[in-house]
């Protein structure tokens, strides 16, 4: 992670801090407005975004003056999804543990210091977290499986991370403190288990455990998501299901590599 942001190129950091504004936005842009918003020139801000609609990243609304999402954003989100995609004996085992714990079952994978959900499986009785979906990666302090990866980064690497998204309340119960934090990680460490209750979303709680690849190397989790009340009543039932869940899929990802044929 370190050395991030050695030899950017200003000008595709401008167009893509653009892109990432009107893909916030509610609505369409003016020009003027992200202008604005961004600290930059107008002339300046005409050139990103024409270069942006040039390659279909955004469209222009000429009745609107104005400036939205365009198709290549969605093709780039196919292709994620595509290349993050779990391999069918993880989303075997995500359908196991949804089944025997009776919640919304989740597979993130570790991609570059970013815990990115790969698959969900959940059904109308027990839904996943709506925010949830393949391709989440943020707030890694409030989630399972983020703490999972927080836990298992050098020092140096995990505390470059919480600087750059910092530790912001997503919920009144999310852990803010960094001492406090760093306690939930130790405990993390020590019980291969990693436990958010209320501080992703408010009275949903969720549970992960780690999944290793051959060489016991942590590449992702394997979690569930449920009502507070019921991880509270349910909670060693569930845990073990979890735990079970992440050993089989450590399993599988392991025979996965060994039946992968090497290079010629």
């Amino acid at each position: 992670m370190r050395g991030k942001g050695a030899g950017l190129l200003q000008s595709v950091e401008r167009a893509m801090r653009v892109l990432d504004h009107v893909a916030a936005a509610g609505g369409p842009v003016p020009a003027r407005d992200a202008a604005v918003a961004l600290g930059l020139t107008l002339p300046t801000t005409y050139h990103l975004l024409a270069t942006l609609v040039q390659a279909g990243y955004l469209v222009h609304l000429s009745d609107q003056k104005a400036y939205a999402l365009g198709h290549r954003v969605d093709d780039l989100a196919r292709a994620l999804h595509r290349q993050i995609a779990a391999p069918p004996e993880v989303r075997r085992v995500a359908a196991v543990v949804h089944r025997q714990a009776h919640a919304a079952a989740y597979y993130a994978a570790l991609r570059n210091a970013e815990m990115i959900v790969a698959h969900v499986d959940e059904c109308p009785v027990h839904p996943r977290i709506r925010v949830l979906d393949v391709g989440f990666h943020e707030a890694p302090h409030a989630t399972a499986f983020g703490k999972l990866m927080l836990a298992t980064l050098t020092p140096a690497d995990r505390d470059e991370l919480l600087d750059r998204t910092g530790t912001p309340a997503v919920t009144p119960a999310t852990v803010t403190d960094r001492a406090v934090l760093l306690r939930q990680l130790r405990q993390v460490r020590g019980t291969g288990l990693a436990v958010e209750v209320n501080e992703f979303q408010p009275d949903l709680s969720c549970l992960a455990a780690p999944v290793n690849d051959a060489t016991g190397r942590f590449i992702g989790a394997v979690a569930v998501s449920l009502p507070t009340s019921r991880m509270r009543a349910d909670r060693w039932t569930v845990e073990r299901v979890v735990r079970l869940g992440a050993v089989r899929a450590s399993r599988a990802v392991a025979l996965q590599s060994t039946l992968r044929p090497g290079p010629p």
